[in-house]
């Protein structure tokens, strides 16, 4: 079970979207704790204490925060504390280890010493240092990453907010960490009560759970937070529980009210919240298309374009598609290679050809998921050498499944898929990541091909104008096309 399914189940067990932080902080201690004289007896006394409040707490979280600094700040036996709680907490739930690591020189170290070694669920990072160091942390796949993308102190203003309030630093750390794992993989952190932020992520993020923190200063509505950050479903979000309340020795009952109250308005908002009235503009995820999240990657990173484009055929669309940012987007390219494979799971084929040039990396990932051999019709046959017309070893009469990126004319597939025929190769079936809806489908069917396709144009224009990407006038613009 990775950590995306232990907090999903959690969450659900416990009926709850709290997390605690964890932390060896004296100063969170109730008053009749503060007995310690020296470093020992610090130690014992935060032990006592923090293994009290998993016992307090531990019905009503979904997940647990310890933070590392707190426990650095101890010295080896601040780690040999931290040991010891994770130790304590119950199998079933999650922990989040709060690091904010940024250090790429140890990432690696890093990730292997808390997810092999500390067994930890899921971690914070900065991504000031970029994809390069987030990776080490993300070849962990049944752990969590969470990227900080936003904090609540007055100073980090000056950065957050560069260059413009309509183009913030803080978004664009969660359009590029977008394309570095999926949603089950990769979460945010912000930490802020301004709503209008937490509208702009969401609104950017859909699909990602958010980590709240740094929400409960004086005069603060948790209620108003909850209906920007949730999901339609009343999920997507985890709410910290205030670390006041571990100065009570009525902690448990603290958070039991909390919880309900949270649980209470959660269903009242609910109906509102899957008719997409209370939450982000134009977001609405209840009937969403399955790969939505999908469809806004490739647009935000340049693959979906709207305006005037004059395509290769020579005619002018509203519109322009380009694939091929996507090899370099290991991730993203992925999800692709996924959306491909539910479909060539249901034909009966016994090699892949990919048409030269754009779909062959796409053949080639393919080919290596699912364990069946590449072939590729050579675009131009070679005046030297073996002049082979078609590359790869294959035997006269096998099934072969034609794959492509876009379907628009359909001539390049054609031209393909002829020569495999020629060859001695029998083609029934073609599937590509795009159609454009341009009556192909049915011109390759009467041809004894049946096309299929991941998406198609229509379903990419009305996911993006649902979720706010594209205006009005270029939703309209490519319905008169």
């Amino acid at each position: 079970m990775n950590f995306f399914e232990k907090l999903t189940q959690r969450t659900t067990t416990s009926n709850s979207l709290l997390i605690l932080g964890l932390d060896p902080n004296p100063e969170m201690m109730p008053q009749d704790q503060h007995t310690h004289q020296g470093q020992e007896s610090l130690i014992l006394a935060l032990e006592t204490w923090l293994k009290w409040v998993i016992e307090q707490t531990a019905e009503l979280v979904c997940a647990y925060k310890p933070t590392l600094g707190f426990y650095e700040a101890l010295g080896s036996e601040g780690l040999d504390l931290l040991l010891k709680v994770i130790q304590v907490i119950p199998d079933d739930i999650p922990i989040i280890l709060d690091a904010k690591h940024g250090d790429i020189n140890t990432s690696t170290v890093f990730a292997k010493t808390i997810f092999e070694n500390w067994q930890v669920d899921a971690v914070t990072v900065s991504p000031y240092a970029g994809q390069d160091h987030i990776a080490p942390f993300l070849v962990y796949p049944d752990q969590g990453v969470f990227i900080l993308c936003h904090t609540s102190n007055p100073g980090a203003v000056i950065l957050q907010e560069y260059p413009t309030d309509e183009a913030p630093f803080y978004l664009q750390v969660i359009k590029e960490a977008k394309t570095w794992a999926t949603p089950e993989q990769l979460f945010l952190e912000i930490g802020t009560t301004n709503l209008e932020v937490i509208k702009k992520v969401r609104y950017l993020a859909p699909e990602r759970l958010l980590l709240m923190r740094s929400i409960w200063s004086k005069g603060n509505d948790i209620h108003e937070i909850l209906k920007v950050s949730l999901n339609p479903m009343g999920q997507g979000v985890l709410i910290p529980i205030p670390q006041d309340f571990l100065k009570s020795k009525d902690l448990k009952e603290k958070v039991n009210n909390l919880n309900q109250d949270i649980n209470k308005y959660r269903k009242s908002i609910s109906q509102s919240l899957q008719n997409c009235e209370l939450w982000s503009p134009n977001v609405c995820l209840l009937n969403s298309h399955p790969h939505q999240d999908l469809i806004l990657q490739l647009y935000d990173i340049g693959c979906l374009l709207f305006g005037e484009y004059v395509q290769a055929s020579g005619a002018t669309f509203s519109y322009y598609i380009d694939l091929r940012k996507i090899i370099s987007q290991p991730q993203l390219f992925h999800q692709v290679l996924n959306a491909y494979a539910d479909i060539l799971k249901t034909l009966n084929f016994e090699r892949i050809a990919g048409i030269p040039y754009g779909s062959l990396p796409t053949a080639t990932g393919l080919s290596l998921m699912l364990h069946h051999p590449m072939i590729y019709p050579r675009k131009e046959v070679k005046a030297h050498g073996t002049r082979r017309l078609i590359e790869g070893t294959f035997q006269s009469g096998e099934k072969v499944v034609v794959v492509d990126d876009i379907l628009i004319t359909g001539k390049s597939v054609k031209e393909g898929a002829e020569k495999l025929t020629s060859s001695g190769l029998i083609v029934e079936d073609i599937v590509v990541f795009i159609d454009h809806e341009q009556g192909v489908k049915d011109k390759l069917k009467e041809d004894g091909c049946n096309a299929y396709s991941v998406l198609t144009i229509s379903e990419i224009t009305e996911t993006l104008y649902e979720a706010g990407r594209i205006n009005e006038q270029q939703y309209k613009s490519f319905f008169k096309h």
